[in-house]
């Protein structure tokens, strides 16, 4: 309905303002429940400078980065090649290691702006200029992305999978993003459920070569509950679901088998998710 953008657009730049961020990121809203901003301020020689964004996204979310938006600004004056590079080191940090349900769409974007207002200018040259900046900025796309991680289509449980010891990076993140997108995985984290066998399983089917289950060990929130493949020696349930009723879970899964390490941030599935998508016509 092209025609309601049309007429839209007269009283939107009526409203330009430098305060409007947060009616900007209601309005971009879907299925969200609240909209999601993140600021930061830093000095870099002498001046303040300053990042700011908004993103929304509450389904339909995995790498690619599905239907979500996202957009960043700093007041710095960088050359376009540098931002650009930033700007992708960034979201490979944040927004391509979330996902909700491991749907994609077709529309999405991620943008990142400088707008040299700050008189503020930054170069490859600038090291230490450019490690705090680049600090910072990741640091505000960070707070975005697991925004919309915690405020995702019925989430009760916001969940950090961290692989460390596989043989690289590439194969830590499949092993992440299968346990990640796990129905089983993930219904068991809606309960509480310290399902240690679900995340073994997950482990197990990732499209990886030659996995030694022997040497796999998992923990969750801290506490070891699978073994050489197997549920930990010491593992007592009792001990472990206590720690299931609150809203951060942590994994760490160790394949041990190299030096590759990676984290991702995931959610539960609960019966709100399923209600919302039975009942939202796109």
């Amino acid at each position: 309905p092209v025609n309601k953008i049309l007429n839209g657009i007269p009283g939107a730049l009526a409203s330009l303002a430098a305060d409007q961020w947060q009616s900007a990121a209601t309005g971009i809203m879907t299925t969200d429940t609240r909209p999601k901003g993140a600021s930061t301020q830093i000095s870099l020689g002498g001046k303040l400078v300053t990042i700011t964004g908004i993103a929304k996204g509450a389904g339909m979310i995995r790498p690619n980065m599905a239907t979500m938006l996202g957009y960043i600004a700093t007041d710095v004056a960088m050359d376009q090649g540098l931002l650009q590079q930033l700007a992708l080191e960034a979201t490979e940090e944040s927004f391509n290691a979330i996902t909700i349900d491991s749907d994609t769409s077709t529309n999405d974007c991620c943008m990142l702006v400088a707008t040299g207002a700050s008189g503020v200018s930054i170069g490859a040259e600038d090291a230490q200029s450019l490690f705090s900046f680049q600090q910072a900025l990741r640091d505000v796309y960070l707070k975005l992305a697991q925004g919309l991680v915690r405020d995702g289509e019925g989430a009760t449980k916001f969940v950090t999978v961290r692989v460390v010891q596989a043989q690289d990076k590439a194969e830590a993140k499949k092993v992440a993003f299968t346990v990640a997108h796990s129905p089983l995985v993930k219904t068991a984290l809606f309960a509480s459920d310290p399902n240690w066998g679900r995340i073994l399983a997950a482990v197990g089917r990732a499209d990886i070569d030659n996995l030694d289950v022997n040497g796999v060990s998992i923990r969750l929130n801290n506490f070891l509950i699978a073994e050489k493949g197997a549920v930990a020696k010491d593992y007592v349930e009792s001990q472990v679901a206590p720690s299931m009723q609150r809203e951060d879970i942590d994994i760490t899964i160790c394949l041990g088998r190299g030096s590759g390490e990676t984290t991702v941030w995931t959610n539960d599935l609960s019966y709100d998710y399923v209600k919302i998508n039975a009942e939202y016509r796109s």
